[in-house]
């Protein structure tokens, strides 16, 4: 696994667990939301779109690639937490 994947996830689960506290929510639950959307994601994408690209690409742009997985777990992250602030609006 890559190091930007490990750095982003941790950045995610902070990023998720300070929205929390901010939204008087369960910051620990959030995070844990947070986490594990970001690593589902990042292991569909890597699974499905990263094993078919590896083999075309070579060279320095092969670097980039590989980020592709990362990339998309943290967009994937944002619409979570949105529909977690949402939820909590509702809630309140």
């Amino acid at each position: 696994m890559l190091l930007t994947a490990k750095f982003a996830g941790i950045l995610i689960m902070i990023w998720f667990y300070l929205t929390g506290k901010k939204a008087e929510e369960q910051g620990i639950k959030w995070a844990i939301i947070g986490v594990v959307g970001y690593w589902l994601t990042w292991w569909l994408a890597d699974l499905l779109i990263l094993d078919a690209l590896v083999g075309t690409v070579k060279g320095g742009s092969a670097f980039l690639v590989t980020q592709i997985p990362v990339l998309i777990s943290i967009v994937v992250s944002f619409f979570i937490r949105k529909k977690l602030l949402a939820e909590a609006e509702k809630n309140e």
